[in-house]
């Protein structure tokens, strides 16, 4: 008699017939041993050699089953050679394999071996996700950016497998939730999902904080399993280095320029571009080689931000910002890096100093109060470091986004793809460990330099703070004098004689008007990165006529670009002031650039005339 999930199982899948079965005594490495009973099947929806394990008086349990009784114990194990055969640590899937044969062995059941290695995206794919995972992406980014699935598994055969020895209804062994909704829709009765253990190692805690994170797997795990930060305990993992990096960047900028309207519409970065930064290991430029960064320097940093500018200012400013937050959590003390860095050599952080919130001393940390703004880059974090002040000393207040309140406030004429939004607190416990003096982790000596010897955490931070806008400012307006070159080519100008607007006299003075406000633009930017880049290994800061001229050539630097974008949006028509053309978003973007205190001309030209006098600043914090 055909029982109601089989007649639903057969409604929903073909059926298999059972093709053979063979005793197979096992012996695993620790010593454990046990019997399967192996079967093979004719008719499998996706025609894989998939394989039944049978363990235990499953005959009885089957008929016990239809009676009313116990029903069997059933995992779905996909298979897994780095893991199952190798003993691979970057995953939990040999200790699963070895938990489950005990467990069913010792209650009935079946072991389902499918094979569907990587989650259903095959063993080479797999191991190229690997090898993305290595530069920062979790598992299912990795999977993103290859462009598979997050889970690419479909159990059609593993209910056709259970329906042809008769098992419709399981107790099933699992913490993924898609396992029992997928066998459930199949029609598989799941009288009981049964949590496996949880087979935690420091080299998997990523993994299966992603698996928990990402597809909702039923999974307990503390806070982080805390790697080495002892440099000379630790093998560096060797990064990309600076002409390797470059050349990643320049293959993104092609779909950056594609995606920069859907960037603006998003007010963020689309997911897509975040994976492709990852990938291309744009985060952990500055991080420490001995948390898996790349340990990379001013040149590299300013190069990278000007180089996506060319492809998007939003997706520049926005990466250059994260970038440099990586690098300033590797300046706090051993205890956060640990915290912080458990996940990967990138953890993703905003940051924010304006307005200065307030912090005030309770039992064990502060008690964190404030509404600050322009956290750029807060789309796609995991922290925030917040400007707080007690007793009038400013620090700095490391925070889960989480526990933050996020107000959408970044409605902007340009940056709109930056999302830098506002962030707001009353009375957040914050432990004491993550508050920490703001000149002690601005200083060329602090905490993080005692730890790395890499030369970029020694460079004073404010030299760094000082770079994105203007580096993105240059990147843009090459764009721009990019597309007005290649508009001048081919475009018919109303009311001319010329058959080209490259044609016309006037049009070639507008040409070289730009392109020599590019040069102005570009010479004061190598300047401000040449007096930059050797801070680190002196370990030392610029003098007031240093700082000086890097904030001034900085600030002309900026002020050429947009006076180069200028020209070109002048000379290039009616069509360029639609809110799609490139122009006019380049146009936009730079103007916000302009106005960030870091190119703010005025107040720019007079303190560097005060320190080229040697007059002294005013204001302390140029």
């Amino acid at each position: 008699m055909t029982t109601f999930f089989e007649s639903i199982a057969a409604s929903l899948t073909a059926p298999a017939t059972v093709r053979s079965r063979v005793t197979v005594p096992l012996h695993f490495p620790d010593g454990y041993s046990t019997v399967a009973e192996v079967l093979t099947f004719h008719g499998l929806a996706d025609s894989k050699d998939h394989l039944l394990l049978a363990f235990g008086d499953w005959d009885g349990l089957l008929n016990e089953a239809a009676d009313g009784g116990n029903t069997p114990l059933v995992r779905l194990h996909s298979e897994c050679l780095t893991g199952d055969v190798f003993g691979s640590e970057r995953c939990d899937c040999g200790p699963q394999l070895r938990e489950a044969v005990e467990q069913i062995s010792a209650a009935g059941g079946f072991l389902l071996y499918l094979r569907q290695e990587g989650r259903g995206i095959g063993l080479y794919s797999k191991l190229d996700a690997y090898a993305l995972q290595d530069t920062g992406l979790d598992t299912y980014e990795a999977n993103r950016a290859l462009g598979h699935g997050d889970d690419e598994r479909d159990y059609t055969a593993a209910a056709q497998m259970l329906g042809a020895v008769g098992a419709t209804s399981v107790r099933l062994l699992t913490n993924n939730p898609d396992k029992a909704a997928q066998l459930t829709s199949l029609g598989i009765n799941i009288a009981e999902q049964v949590p496996t253990g949880v087979h935690l190692s420091e080299a998997n805690h990523r993994y299966l904080a992603a698996k928990r994170d990402h597809t909702a797997h039923t999974l307990d795990l503390p806070a982080a399993v805390v790697p080495a930060l002892d440099p000379a305990a630790v093998e560096p993992v060797p990064g990309p280095a600076h002409e390797e990096i470059l050349a990643r960047v320049d293959a993104l900028i092609p779909r950056l320029r594609e995606r920069a309207e859907e960037t603006e519409q998003l007010r963020r970065l689309p997911e897509s571009t975040m994976s492709e930064l990852k990938a291309a290991g744009v985060f952990q430029i500055l991080s420490p080689k001995a948390l898996g960064g790349s340990g990379l320097g001013v040149e590299t940093y300013a190069e990278v931000i000007r180089r996506l500018s060319r492809g998007c200012a939003s997706t520049a400013w926005t990466a250059g910002h994260l970038a440099e937050h990586v690098w300033m959590l590797a300046r706090w003390p051993r205890r956060v890096q640990q915290e912080v860095f458990a996940g990967g050599p990138a953890p993703l952080a905003a940051a924010t100093g304006a307005p200065v919130g307030t912090a005030d001393r309770v039992p064990g940390g502060y008690a964190v109060s404030g509404h600050w703004s322009f956290a750029s880059g807060v789309m796609h974090s995991e922290w925030a470091l917040l400007a707080v002040q007690h007793n009038g000393i400013r620090m700095q207040a490391l925070v889960p986004v989480a526990e933050l309140e996020l107000l959408d406030v970044w409605h902007t004429a340009g940056l709109r793809g930056t999302g830098s939004n506002d962030l707001t607190a009353q009375h957040l416990f914050v432990p004491e460990h993550r508050v920490q003096d703001w000149a002690l982790l601005g200083a060329a000596d602090n905490p993080g330099s005692r730890i790395h010897p890499d030369p970029i955490l020694r460079t004073p931070m404010a030299i760094l703070l000082n770079l994105v806008a203007p580096s993105a400012a240059l990147g843009a307006a090459e764009h721009a004098v990019e597309l007005f070159r290649e508009g001048m080519m081919v475009r018919k100008v109303k009311n001319t004689v010329e058959t080209r607007q490259s044609d016309s006299p006037l049009a070639q003075a507008r040409f070289s008007r730009a392109y020599g406000q590019l040069a102005t633009a570009r010479l004061h930017w190598e300047e401000a990165v040449r007096l930059a880049a050797g801070l680190g290994a002196r370990h030392s800061d610029l003098d007031d006529g240093g700082r000086a001229a890097y904030r001034l050539s900085l600030a002309l630097s900026g002020e050429a670009s947009a006076e180069a974008v200028r020209l070109v949006a002048a000379g290039s028509g009616g069509s360029a002031q639609r809110l799609a053309h490139p122009l006019q978003r380049i146009q936009r973007d730079v103007n916000v650039l302009l106005s960030h205190p870091t190119l703010a001309i005025d107040p720019i030209l007079e303190q560097a005339g005060r320190g080229l006098l040697g007059l002294g600043f005013t204001v302390p914090s140029f």
